[in-house]
């Protein structure tokens, strides 16, 4: 869960899942929209995949990013319960 917290911390990797909740992108569409380097993007995408919150297809020359919305649920559900108070 730390590792999620992390990836959700940073408005870039936010941002990032803002767009891929759209459509599913390439790294170079997404840097593309960022005015930081491509390897910032790599970096902004690796630690998004290692928190599972996005899942890459690779399709030719070009790796696909698509936003994994299971990883979000289970967060959810986790501050749910957390949310939720047991009556005596």
């Amino acid at each position: 869960m730390d590792t999620l917290f992390k990836a959700l911390n940073d408005p870039t990797r936010r941002a990032i899942l803002e767009m891929l909740r759209k459509k599913d992108m390439t790294a170079g569409e997404i840097a593309d929209q960022f005015n930081i380097s491509k390897p910032s993007i790599s970096h902004h995408l690796d630690l998004l995949k290692q928190a599972k919150l996005v899942v890459s297809v690779k399709e030719g020359q070009f790796i696909f990013y698509s936003i994994n919305t299971t990883v979000m649920d289970e967060m959810l559900k986790w501050l749910m319960q957390l949310s939720s108070k047991k009556k005596k």
